[in-house]
């Protein structure tokens, strides 16, 4: 990790993007291929191979997810002030490359300390992966949106490919091979980094390379420090997935402690921002809501498609678990175009919608994914097997909704929030993902189904379509109210477009 590199100016390619960012961008594709290729895997090997029971298994995850989305707060911390993004993302990488392979070994103690070390990378390499994106750009660069929709797309490719190819291997060949299959890409992943990392010239470099190597303990560097004490976290998070019922005070506790920080401050402005923090948390409660339906894709529509959707196409029998983990990231891909064009082409109209009324939006079309999901239970009582096309077309609308939230949620936090607190506000928006995550646990654990009956669809069927309904009708509930009340918001959030 060389802090003397040369400095090499952008070079603009043929499309007009630096070229760092195709280098960013296979980095990224790569990583995330092996990071959804694994996750993909995640709660079928613990209900099929390691012979946990289903609420076990939910609860597992569920604190697996929390952990990935909330780990990414302190690894952005550690390189803002010391490390800089390139030297985490090479650690990051490294610890995600260890945690892959660890999980391919076929040992019952490797399943959790795999999952530990993804943890702990994943913090240090998803934040400043996409932070060395926007070092790409000057703040008022016209492309800067565009590279990050170039970017976004590397993300879905990844994620695509990864649950194709790694589900197929778990599930049809060996479930470690499909582990040690994430982990060969992600070392292609992060070679292809550390190969082109000196073309970023001084971007992602330390912001005090001489503080970073100075003695902090024991005369160790502030360097070694950081990478030895992320170690140390390892056996934690292990603990934590041993006794998860640990895990609800801690997310709950602290989703609480959120909403009252915010108050607090929020009761301390002038009734201008302070009526723009109140925007925010409605986006920040509302949004967990969201991630806690949509993510059901990770674990109950994986046991789901596996039982209940007939994968039979022209007399060949497809993986349930590629084609299930194939189907969103697929989705966003194809949607991401349209989409692309569609708000712009509003807005030249006047008629595009505020972004609550988006917030609501993605509400009504999830809650329609998973009703067109529940119609197909209702009409495939008889074999206990519902259509792909009707799987296929859930997920249509699901996406659809997604594609109404992620990508305004971020920049509205960062527009809502005075200056002196947004990043304790990005904190609380990321962690709000993660206790989406947490929920999703929750409500796929609803969907668990006895063990004398797994094996027999039409009686497995019912577990699924009842919660599934409940999901359709709440999230079409919940967009409802949102749009009704999107004025009253739109009013709080003051200038903000």
């Amino acid at each position: 990790m060389d802090l003397t590199e040369p400095q090499i100016p952008e070079a603009p390619t043929s499309t007009g993007h630096p070229k760092q960012l195709y280098m960013l961008f296979f980095t990224e594709m790569w990583e995330r291929f092996s990071f959804y290729g694994m996750k993909a895997l995640l709660l079928a090997y613990m209900i099929t191979e390691l012979k946990f029971d289903e609420p076990k298994g939910y609860a597992i995850l569920g604190s697996y997810a929390a952990l990935v989305y909330t780990m990414p707060m302190f690894g952005g911390m550690m390189s803002d002030r010391y490390l800089g993004g390139r030297k985490a993302v090479m650690y990051g990488g490294i610890l995600m490359t260890i945690g892959h392979l660890v999980l391919a070994v076929p040992q019952d103690w490797s399943f959790f300390y795999g999952m530990a070390f993804i943890i702990c990378g994943n913090g240090f390499f998803k934040p400043n992966i996409s932070s060395l994106v926007g070092t790409l750009y000057a703040d008022n660069d016209p492309r800067k949106d565009s590279g990050f929709s170039i970017f976004y797309m590397g993300i879905n490719i990844g994620a695509a490919l990864g649950g194709l190819l790694c589900g197929y291997v778990g599930q049809q060949i060996d479930w470690h091979y499909g582990f040690g299959l994430a982990g060969l890409f992600m070392i292609l992943g992060l070679v292809v980094f550390a190969l082109g990392k000196k073309s970023l010239g001084d971007k992602g470099l330390p912001p005090n390379p001489a503080d970073l190597k100075a003695p902090a303990f024991a005369g160790i560097s502030k360097e070694v420090v950081i990478y030895v004490a992320t170690l140390a976290i390892i056996p934690v998070i292990v603990a934590l997935f041993n006794r998860y019922e640990i895990m609800d005070f801690i997310m709950f506790g602290l989703g609480a402690l959120s909403i009252l920080y915010i108050l607090f401050i929020a009761f301390k402005m002038e009734a201008a921002a302070r009526f723009k923090l109140f925007a925010a948390l409605v986006l920040i409660v509302f949004s967990a809501l969201f991630w806690a339906f949509y993510e059901q894709n990770a674990g109950s529509l994986n046991l789901f498609a596996m039982r209940n959707v007939d994968m039979h196409v022209g007399g060949v029998e497809l993986p349930a678990l590629a084609v299930n983990n194939f189907l969103p990231p697929a989705w966003v891909v194809i949607l991401s175009f349209f989409f692309a064009w569609l708000w712009p082409a509003l807005n030249r109209k006047g008629i595009e919608p505020n972004t609550p009324t988006k917030f609501g939006l993605s509400f009504v079309l999830v809650g329609l994914g998973f009703y067109v999901f529940y119609l197909g239970c209702r009409t495939s009582e008889g074999s206990g097997l519902i259509p792909l096309i009707t799987f296929i077309a859930g997920y249509f609308f699901i996406i659809c909704g997604e594609m109404c939230i992620s990508p305004i949620g971020l920049s509205m936090i960062t527009k809502l929030s005075p200056a002196r607190i947004v990043a304790m506000m990005m904190g609380i928006w990321f962690f709000a993902s993660a206790v989406g995550e947490f929920l999703a646990s929750k409500i796929g654990a609803l969907m668990s189904v006895p063990q004398n009956v797994v094996d027999n669809p039409v009686l497995s069927l019912p577990y699924y379509a009842q919660i599934l309904n409940q999901i359709g009708l709440w999230s079409l509930g919940i967009g409802v109210v949102l749009i009704l009340f999107s004025s009253v918001i739109r009013k709080w959030m003051g200038e903000v477009r």
